[in-house]
């Protein structure tokens, strides 16, 4: 199971912004999970739960944003989402398809718990890949 890696990567990096930000006690934790990534977003809920226990994120929600997998069409340029895994152009049946989105394994936020003199949500959108 891959996702504990993963999950230990967020939770690593959401560590290094804290401290590096001097934040308070972080709320939640955003991240993106496209669907050609190969994380099963169940399963990275589990193991950040698990792996987040004794740490200075104990506590932390982690929520996950699905994202779809889009393509557009190298003949006819039509974008659309890919269902099934299905690499073809619904339109004109060419398999030659650009991929715009589903690789996706972004953390996209910090939620912070308490309020300080800086915003709330911190954007850190550093990529797991």
């Amino acid at each position: 199971m891959h996702e504990l890696s993963v999950a230990e990567a967020i939770i690593s990096a959401v560590i290094r912004e804290k401290d590096d930000r001097n934040l308070s006690e972080i709320a939640s934790v955003g991240v993106k999970v496209g669907a050609l990534s190969g994380v099963l977003p169940d399963a990275l809920q589990f193991s950040f739960e698990t792996a987040v226990e004794g740490t200075s994120l104990a506590g932390t929600n982690l929520v996950i944003e699905p994202v779809s997998a889009c393509g557009q069409c190298r003949d006819c340029s039509r974008e659309f989402e890919i269902g099934d895994l299905i690499f073809s152009c619904p339109d004109c049946g060419c398999d030659q398809v650009e991929i715009l989105s589903g690789w996706e394994l972004d953390i996209d936020y910090l939620e912070v718990a308490e309020e300080s003199n800086e915003d709330s949500d911190i954007d850190s959108e550093e990529s797991l890949k």
